[in-house]
């Protein structure tokens, strides 16, 4: 099944020349911004925007461990996706599009290994899903990383616009999915890590449930304390 668009006037291939047309028209340093941008860039922006979302859900006492398990759910469902690509890959065998067209401006070299789906964007894609479970607003910064990474790739020549596409729908599948299952199993970790010394990693301060019950024991406690005091007090008299 290999090739899945060689004809050039296939939508998927003119798609691919008008995108990778752009990098051929800007400078050399817009180029070189663009590699690391769609190499390393946008994966590190996810990082920190993961990271800036669980600082944020931290903050939300009830919510926190559940979306702390959100947020650990999110790389480990981009792990799966990649593995899981890999049968994909080997299954459909599309050569990389500079291998099949001429007049590509391929940014990136030293790409030897098939073309669909995209890695990039099942990766990022499936972080952004995850993020977005956890914390919409961070959720919606990811995804629109995410979309970022799937165009940099066809810019860069490496990739066709279907395998964007298709690595997008595989990270979201992988994330959505298997997410009841992941979160039945993370989700009384991150419990039991909030009630922890270390607890702090899920949840910023005590649940406001437990700070009222610390109350009334310490009011009860109190109470008990005066009524004791009152009490020696009469049996002295």
């Amino acid at each position: 099944m290999a090739g899945l668009a060689l004809d050039g006037s296939n939508p998927d291939v003119s798609l691919l020349y008008d995108i990778n047309g752009l990098a051929k028209d800007a400078p050399h340093w817009f180029d070189r911004v663009m590699e690391f941008v769609g190499e390393y860039g946008i994966i590190i922006g996810l990082v920190l925007v993961t990271l800036a979302a669980w600082w944020s859900v931290r903050k939300r006492p009830q919510e926190a461990p559940s979306a702390v398990a959100g947020l650990v759910w999110a790389p480990l469902a981009a792990g799966l996706a990649l593995v899981a690509n890999i049968p994909i890959r080997g299954f459909v065998e599309r050569p990389r599009p500079f291998k099949d067209h001429q007049g590509l401006d391929v940014l990136v070299a030293g790409k030897t290994d098939f073309s669909f789906v995209s890695d990039h964007a099942t990766l990022t894609m499936a972080v952004a899903v995850g993020v977005f479970m956890a914390h919409r607003a961070y959720g919606v910064a990811a995804i629109g990383l995410a979309l970022l990474e799937g165009f940099c790739r066809v810019y860069m020549g490496v990739h066709y616009p279907t395998d964007v596409i298709g690595g997008f729908a595989l990270g979201t599948a992988v994330t959505l999915l298997l997410a009841p299952l992941a979160m039945m199993l993370l989700t009384p970790l991150t419990t039991a890590v909030a009630g922890s010394r270390v607890g702090r990693l899920v949840r910023a301060e005590p649940a406001a449930a437990d700070q009222d019950a610390d109350e009334a024991r310490a009011e009860l406690a109190e109470s008990r304390s005066v009524g004791g005091d009152h009490g020696n007090k009469d049996l002295a008299a």
